[in-house]
């Protein structure tokens, strides 16, 4: 513990949640996503549905259309973030735009 009981043991146990949030990023960026086949071909997809609607898109819309679960559009997406960008919603900040770069 970083602090002698009974001072400041709530600001010990913030400090190591934020240490690990910040390792779990730093993991995050260091991990390499490999494109599988099949995501290939589901990127394709999800391009070509993209620039069907003018090369923006609601990703909920997308995701729909494409029959994915939630978690498998969210791997699609970091498999493609060299050619599709994700930005909020300008109306509602929790929904997110898909654009093609």
């Amino acid at each position: 513990m970083l602090f002698p009981s009974g001072a400041g043991g709530a600001r010990a146990e913030e400090t190591t949640a934020r240490e690990w949030a910040y390792d779990r990023q730093r993991i995050a960026r260091l991990e390499r996503v490999d494109i599988q086949p099949l995501q290939k071909a589901k990127g394709e997809i999800l391009r070509a549905l993209i620039a069907a609607n003018g090369g923006k898109m609601l990703a909920k819309d997308a995701r729909k259309k494409m029959h994915l679960s939630r978690s498998q559009f969210s791997m699609l997406l970091a498999t493609m973030k060299d050619d599709i960008e994700v930005k909020p919603y300008h109306l509602r900040k929790n929904q997110k735009v898909i654009i093609l770069r």
